[in-house]
């Protein structure tokens, strides 16, 4: 295969976020997933009452619906699950999982949905349809032949409350707290940082606060690609003149302009909603110097209104009676240059000015964030800095007003909620044990980075995921490979097949679930779940559409066939009962967590569902100090882990990215649209000094090192060079083919978020040869 010229796969994009672009994109997915005949009537139940819950982002669903409430990229995860594709026994019997590892992710989950329980021949080194009793009985067998705490219960954010719920269980009952999760790959920062700050481990904004704020910052979270519909109040923000102040390295498209494609006259017409007013490139790694300066151009407009006789610029009421530290974080911030803020951050004096300038004279401000800034060495300080910059002016506890971390997976906030953690601290136990007769451990159990260890060591010996790709996901990709076939049992509930199974260890099981656009019948009745929201909103939603195939088992299903097969009697909770009427599981939740689902049953269909209480929103502040804390950053660099002796002039900041034709490790497709990127994933974004300082041109093929612990090769590649409008000394390319190149150890601080925004790497020119230009190109990814 010849190189291909880079200008062949690379054109900017000129048009605005949704639009045109956005309607053929999902044409485009329906047809290739032969979806026309169910996905049309689906979409338009989707986000609905009495309709399904998105199974893409977790961004909130309003009480009074679009006629249309689904964006891009939830269509193409609706087209995904109701594709007519199918992964079934005759697809193993013709591959090996050895061959199959060569495929990409686009190509594995392109074969379609699975359709009967597998497990894995080691001798044929194929997967072979097994039965559900079989599955239930073999997997309870091998968990029992273990020490608990050898096994890991791993959730992926997509599950149910319900399932959840027993999921922890089951867990907790078996005898252990090891239950890693999504959110410990991404926003554990922000469980963590809130926590402390404010007394919730949550974001304090409804969607309701949109109507009211008159101000809005964004720091680090991609909209257009990661929550589109979240572009609706944005843009209905923006009509009102609400100014709108981003942070973010990349000029994301859907920051900067939108077309609104439910409205005709926006359809036809030439005009676009421009979204940022103000846009700051910040450098990869510099929000905590970006918000120092705010925080420092603040104080000294508060100090100049007090020599001039002006209205002071902090809200000193609300200051002196909700919170505390100020003083600590004050020092800190006089103690900081503007010349050490301006390299940290990468922006001027000028533009940390103007947006403390429009800060001041706002008074209802909501502060927006992603994983941009939770996942950083010092991911935690990010989130906490943003809340020391909202107290300043008390803009927490009052409509319009508040911090809003915008979660990734539908339900990866609710399955916190009801106790899927590692930590028995944050687990009612007393309850449990009283209602279930299950004894929580009191050990902590292993969170997503202290599992991939345990596995290095050879400490853990049975992984059950209940969804996800988890192999894909994680940091440190090839050494995790490696370590992955070293299980005793892998236990992996899935809707497609994905590369996490196709490691299976010494016994592997592969047990399909429905989807949740699929209709969910317990002896012929039809059953109804929940889930929570970014925003803590809570509502029941039912799937609609039949099977994709006869032999699926909803997760609450397999979960209690799971639990019965290795628990025996060592509980007193039905677990056959609670298989066959979910209602039954919403009572049990409500009697272990009353203060928030108290009369769940009734409440969860009420208009707009029901919000979980918010403390901090009321101003309540259950910290240790009994109110809200100003939190001084320990240091400004997010990410230093070179060593003294290793020069910074080569290396470069790696940020992960997502394309917008993707959801998590889900690949829909090969064109990035808004990245102006087709027909290929594999490349790497450069600042154009960088490229011609570093001795290369745009086009070039390089691999990309970890420029941290040398005596480890981490490696990826080759990626060819697009030059882009990045901030300089600064790299972005995507997840999660760059994972290989993050430290198990580059996590961050306290929450162990792996800090794949702000990995070192350094680059080195190669010549690819045709198979890597054949990766690179995969037009031959289609249906096999």
């Amino acid at each position: 295969m010849s190189l291909i010229h880079p200008q062949a796969r690379y054109k900017p994009y000129q048009d605005a976020a949704g639009g045109w672009g956005s309607a053929r994109s999902v044409m485009s997915i329906l047809w290739r997933e032969q979806a026309f005949t169910t996905a049309p009537m689906a979409l338009v139940r989707q986000n609905k009452p009495n309709g399904f819950a998105c199974v893409s982002c977790a961004w909130a669903k309003p009480g009074n619906p679009h006629a249309l409430e689904f964006c891009e990229n939830g269509a193409k995860a609706t087209a995904w699950e109701l594709t007519r594709h199918r992964t079934g026994p005759e697809f193993f019997a013709t591959h090996t999982l050895s061959a199959l590892r060569t495929w990409t992710d686009y190509a594995l989950e392109q074969q379609g949905r699975l359709t009967h329980p597998m497990r894995y021949d080691p001798t044929s080194d194929r997967y072979q349809v097994t039965t559900w009793a079989e599955a239930y009985q073999q997997i309870g067998q091998q968990l029992q032949a273990l020490t608990p705490d050898e096994a890991v219960f791993y959730a992926s954010g997509r599950a149910s409350l319900e399932a959840s719920f027993m999921y922890q269980l089951f867990a907790r009952a078996y005898g252990t707290n090891n239950l890693p999760d999504s959110s410990n790959m991404c926003h554990e920062s922000t469980s963590v940082g809130l926590q402390e700050s404010i007394g919730v481990p949550v974001g304090t904004v409804t969607l309701e606060d949109f109507e009211h704020t008159d101000c809005i910052f964004f720091f680090g979270q991609n909209v257009g690609s990661n929550s589109p519909r979240m572009l609706h109040p944005l843009q209905e923000a923006r009509k009102r003149d609400v100014p709108i102040i981003t942070f973010n390295p990349l000029r994301e498209r859907g920051l900067e302009r939108f077309v609104n494609p439910q409205s005709p006259s926006e359809m036809l017409g030439p005009d676009s909603t421009v979204i940022s007013t103000q846009y700051h490139q910040v450098r990869v790694g510099g929000d905590l110097a970006a918000v120092m300066g705010i925080i420092k151009a603040l104080l000294a407009m508060e100090q100049h209104a007090n020599e001039q006789g002006k209205p002071a610029v902090l809200d000193h009421a609300f200051i002196q009676a909700h919170t505390d530290g100020l003083d600590a974080l004050r020092e800190d911030v006089q103690g900081h240059q503007w010349a050490t803020l301006e390299r940290q951050s990468g922006l001027g004096r000028a533009a940390m000015e103007a947006a403390a300038t429009v800060y001041a004279r706002s008074s209802k401000v909501m502060i927006v964030y992603g994983m941009g800034m939770t996942q950083h060495r010092r991911g935690v300080d990010n989130v906490q800095m943003l809340v020391n910059l909202l107290l300043l002016r008390g803009n927490i506890g009052k409509p319009g007003a508040g911090i809003c971390p915008v979660r990734g997976h539908s339900n990866v906030q609710g399955q916190r909620t009801v106790g899927i953690t590692e930590d028995p601290g944050k687990v009612p136990a007393e309850k449990l044990q009283a209602l279930f007769g299950v004894q929580v451990p009191p050990n902590k159990g292993m969170a997503t980075v202290d599992c991939c260890q345990a596995l290095v060591e050879g400490k853990v010996k049975a992984f059950i995921g209940l969804g996800g790709n988890f192999l894909r996901a994680i940091p440190d990709t090839q050494r995790m490979e490696a370590a992955w076939q070293t299980l005793t049992l892998n236990v992996q509930v899935a809707t497609k097949l994905n590369r996490t199974h196709l490691f299976p260890g010494r016994h592997g099981w592969l047990l399909p679930c429905l989807g949740h656009i699929e209709a969910d019948r317990q002896e012929g009745v039809e059953q109804v779940y929940t889930t929570e929201d970014s925003t803590g909103c809570i509502r029941a939603w039912q799937g609609r559409n039949e099977p994709a195939s006869e032999q699926l088992r909803s997760e609450v299903a397999i979960i209690a066939g799971l639990a019965e097969a290795t628990l025996g009697q060592r509980t007193t909770i039905d677990w056959d009962a609670w298989r066959h009427d979910y209602a039954l599981i919403r009572k049990a939740i409500s009697q272990v967590y009353p203060e928030i689902f108290h009369d769940m049953e009734t409440r969860m269909w009420e208009h707009g569902g029901f919000h979980r209480p918010l403390p901090a929103a009321k101003r309540e502040w259950q910290t240790a100090s009994g109110k809200a804390q100003f939190v001084a950053p320990q240091r400004l660099d997010e990410d230093d882990d070179l060593q003294p002796t290793v020069s910074a002039h080569d290396v470069l900041q790696l940020m992960t990215l997502r394309s917008n034709d993707q959801f998590n490790t889900t690949v829909y497709g090969y064109d990035d649209r808004f990245r102006g990127v087709q027909g290929t994933r594999s490349v790497v974004f450069l600042n154009r000094s960088d490229v011609v300082r570093l001795g290369l041109a745009a086009g070039d093929w390089v691999l990309l090192r970890t420029a941290v612990e040398p005596k480890v090769v981490r490696e990826v590649g080759p990626l060819q060079i697009i030059a882009y409008d990045i901030p300089e000394g600064c790299a972005g390319a995507y997840y999660p083919e760059c994972n290989p190149l993050i430290p198990l150890w580059h996590h961050a601080e306290r929450s162990k978020v792996p800090a794949a925004k702000c990995v070192p790497v350094t680059l080195r020119k190669v010549e690819p040869s045709a198979d890597d230009l054949s990766k690179a190109v995969p037009a031959h990814d289609q249906i096999n």
